[in-house]
């Protein structure tokens, strides 16, 4: 059993070598790094080439570091949480967030709804389609951000509302879910547990970032600040790890919100030198995590997807591009945000296919008991939806950074 670990360990390890060589070949071509890994972690996942199997995808080690992970680049996030940059954005950032969140979540159900009422499908799966839509994927944007070095108006409000947005979405995707569940008779996460999933782990990775704000506070020390980083990381995961199999079983804490309430917490605490040191001695494990979530990304991906893709999956990115972009755009404009906000924030908004593929997984499995038959239109939409929209929003979102003048 360990010889076995151990030589799955080093098909994942030689995955992420191959994802990181594509990564800087795409580079050449004025490319985000990030579609390099994504393409590899396709080509060499469960659906093609299988260097990386399921049995990978499926143990509980290789979970265990994706966890951990998830924890780790919500340090990137967490870390632009600090009061002083977002309150001069604060009510606009709001604005924004809702109006290109609710927006995607209104066209995508408004489309489809029309759609099923013409072709006999019942109109409550219209609103299973919009409430996979409106989340965004933070880390493709966010390994942007990282990769070209992004500074400006775009970015700094990018950053606090990969935040927000994921609140929104889980917020209103499980209202949806409880709905839904409850118009075909299966089981439901009651409604009552929504506010827990938003606010319990902002409130278990607040408590692990305050200790490690105070902490942090008495040393200045490299080799000091990245252990207490890696250990309070790994605290907050193992509580999440804890809530998720042993206290919830119907429903599962939010990983990477669970890093950015832990750095957000510690990152008010510390002066901006002292955190700005911090986050330039933490970038080499921000960079390895951000590389394996992507990988992650991609293996489940099918690329022979896109030759079955139908008439659904293209009004589905269709119809969630433009709710994003026009959202983004007529809020951004209300709020009187600066022009390359309004232009461009939609742009950087486009990834999905992380987020999309767990509802998904969530919503198939509330209809599969007595309509397998809707299962399989929302599982098979969108599919193919993520391997066709992650490589064209990888693309826009970069080309949004370009267009708005952040890239260097």
């Amino acid at each position: 059993m360990r010889g076995k670990m151990e030589f799955y360990g080093v098909r994942w390890i030689c995955t992420l070598a191959a994802a990181f060589v594509a990564g800087k070949l795409i580079a050449k071509l004025k490319m985000p790094s990030i579609l390099g890994w994504l393409i590899v972690g396709m080509l060499l996942g469960p659906n093609a080439l299988g260097l990386m199997p399921q049995e990978i995808m499926d143990s509980q080690w290789y979970k265990l570091v994706i966890t951990w992970m998830q924890c780790a680049f919500g340090l990137m996030l967490g870390t632009e949480l600090v009061w002083k940059k977002i309150k001069a954005y604060g009510k606009a950032l709001m604005v924004t967030t809702l109006t290109q969140s609710l927006g995607t979540f209104a066209i995508v159900s408004l489309l489809f709804a029309v759609l099923f009422w013409f072709t006999g499908i019942p109109l409550y799966l219209a609103f299973a389609f919009g409430g996979i839509a409106l989340a965004t994927a933070p880390a493709p944007a966010l390994s942007i951000v990282q990769e070209f070095h992004t500074h400006g108006p775009v970015t700094d409000t990018l950053l606090p509302m990969a935040v927000l947005d994921d609140i929104v979405g889980i917020a209103v995707f499980f209202t949806v879910n409880s709905f839904i569940a409850r118009a075909v008779s299966g089981g439901s996460v009651a409604l009552y547990m929504i506010p827990v999933m938003i606010f319990l782990p902002i409130v278990l990775g607040a408590i692990t970032g305050i200790i490690a704000g105070l902490l942090l506070k008495k040393t200045a020390k490299k080799g000091s600040t990245l252990a207490i980083l890696l250990l309070g990381i790994t605290a907050t995961a193992m509580i999440g790890l804890l809530f998720n199999t042993r206290i919830f079983t119907s429903i599962s804490l939010n990983y990477m919100l669970m890093g950015v309430a832990f750095s957000a917490a510690f990152s008010n605490m510390l002066p901006e030198e002292q955190l700005t040191r911090l986050s330039d001695w933490f970038h080499p494990v921000l960079a390895v995590s951000l590389l394996a979530a992507i990988v992650d990304l991609g293996a489940p991906l099918d690329y022979h997807l896109i030759l079955g893709a139908g008439l659904y999956t293209f009004i589905y990115i269709g119809s969630r591009a433009c709710g994003k972009y026009f959202g983004a755009r007529f809020g951004a404009k209300a709020a009187k945000m600066p022009k390359t906000v309004q232009r461009y924030l939609g742009l950087t908004l486009l990834p999905h296919s992380g987020v999309s593929l767990v509802f998904t997984g969530i919503i198939c499995s509330v209809l599969a008991a007595s309509q397998p038959d809707l299962a399989v239109i929302v599982k098979g939409t969108i599919a193919a939806a993520a391997v066709i929209n992650e490589i064209i929003a990888v693309i826009a979102a970069k080309k949004g950074f370009e267009l708005a003048g952040e890239i260097d």
